[in-house]
């Protein structure tokens, strides 16, 4: 360790004795990003303003990015020198194990192809299908019961409150690769403090239904094109115990989807068109980080991109300049009146049946289900 400045004076040739391990400490992992971030960006990397764990670097003759996450770190590029060289420096100054070609990180399994990259999660979803005793159960087909409302009723409660936790936590980074169970966990995510038989039972439900397909996941094709589009919508008054709606919303990048939502309104909203305006205040918001992203990597998406919504009411409010009445709705107008005028995107109208935000939304019956996830494109690579 190098001695403060203060005791250099007086101290020249001591030494530090530790009491105590750094790596573990609140300032060691601000230390090592720190110690990371200053050696990347000598050798000409730069900071993806969208996302600080990103690093890339553009050469005449090759391109180069990294991520972090916390002493993890994925290398891409188009040059295999220069390849060697990073991963060397990197050696050099902190002792790394290179993995070769990317096939798992932090629980995600990569499949490489010619046609495309698989990304799923199947031997995480088997262990928490063996941990959790359902492993042999019969798999249903829809991970939520369209006729059930979750909500804080006055049921049995269920004694293994941190059992109860874990499993949702583990469920929750499950939805990393696995959309079709997002809606039911963001459910069942809002009784961890006080969980009842009925809300076990419904997670229960959601691991038969993973038991169908475990290895199913998302595919990312070499061939799709780089159109960004997205879909919006909003269950209105959804939260029986709040009455406040759910917004949902997912983005694709040509066939590929990239990112995705379930969230709970923060406000009550007095009419469905105003609970939809403000799922697409959120998703316009999303829309323009995700644009803020592509132009870090120097990705230049050809025609602008597209955001659907299902409710004409919206859709209006968007296009009329003119308020008739000062509501709670005046910031989100702005918000996404701004980006329509700025040419940052369109919007779009679409049938009901169609809207793939459904999927985030509220619980579907099998046949719309299965007709949206399809949608998903999501893949099982080792299925039969």
């Amino acid at each position: 360790m190098t001695l403060t400045p203060g005791m250099k004076c007086y101290s020249p040739n001591k030494v530090c004795k530790l009491t105590k391990s750094i790596y573990g400490l609140k300032q060691a992992s601000r230390q090592w990003y720190d110690r990371l971030s200053t050696l990347l960006l000598s050798l000409g990397f730069k900071q993806a303003h969208a996302d600080h764990s990103l690093f890339t670097k553009f050469t005449s003759s090759s391109y180069m990015a990294l991520l972090v996450y916390v002493d993890d770190i994925v290398l891409v590029g188009t040059h295999l020198d220069e390849f060697k060289k990073i991963k060397g420096i990197l050696d050099q100054n902190f002792d790394i194990k290179d993995l070769g070609i990317l096939k798992f990180f932090l629980g995600l399994e990569v499949t490489h192809s010619s046609s495309g990259i698989s990304l799923c999660q199947r031997q995480y979803c088997l262990n928490l299908l063996t941990d959790s005793g359902v492993l042999g159960s019969k798999p249903v087909s829809t991970p939520m019961d369209p006729g059930s409302h979750l909500h804080n009723d006055d049921g049995a409660l269920f004694e293994d409150v941190a059992c109860y936790r874990r499993l949702i936590g583990r469920l929750l980074y499950l939805t990393t690769t696995r959309p079709d169970i997002t809606f039911p966990v963001q459910q069942l995510s809002q009784f961890l403090s006080k969980p009842t038989l009925c809300h076990f039972r419904a997670a229960q439900r959601v691991l038969h239904y993973l038991k169908g397909a475990p290895g199913q996941g998302l595919f990312f094709s070499r061939k799709s094109s780089l159109q960004l589009h997205g879909y919006s919508d909003s269950d209105w008054a959804g939260c029986p115990d709040t009455r406040r709606s759910i917004s949902g919303y997912c983005f694709f990048l040509g066939d590929s989807l990239i990112t995705w939502c379930s969230k709970k309104q923060t406000t009550i909203a007095r009419s469905s068109s105003e609970a939809e305006y403000r799922a697409l205040a959120s998703a316009t918001c999303e829309l323009q980080w995700l644009c803020y992203l592509l132009d870090d990597l120097k990705i230049n998406c050809k025609e602008l991109p597209v955001l659907y919504c299902d409710n004409k009411s919206a859709l209006h409010i968007a296009a009329n300049p003119v308020f008739h009445e000062r509501t709670n709705l005046e910031i989100d107008c702005h918000v996404v009146r701004e980006k329509v005028s700025a040419g940052l995107m369109k919007l779009l109208p679409l049938s009901s049946v169609n809207q793939i935000a459904d999927l985030f939304t509220k619980a579907l019956a099998p046949q719309p289900f299965s007709h949206l996830i399809d949608k998903l494109r999501l893949i099982n690579i080792y299925q039969s």
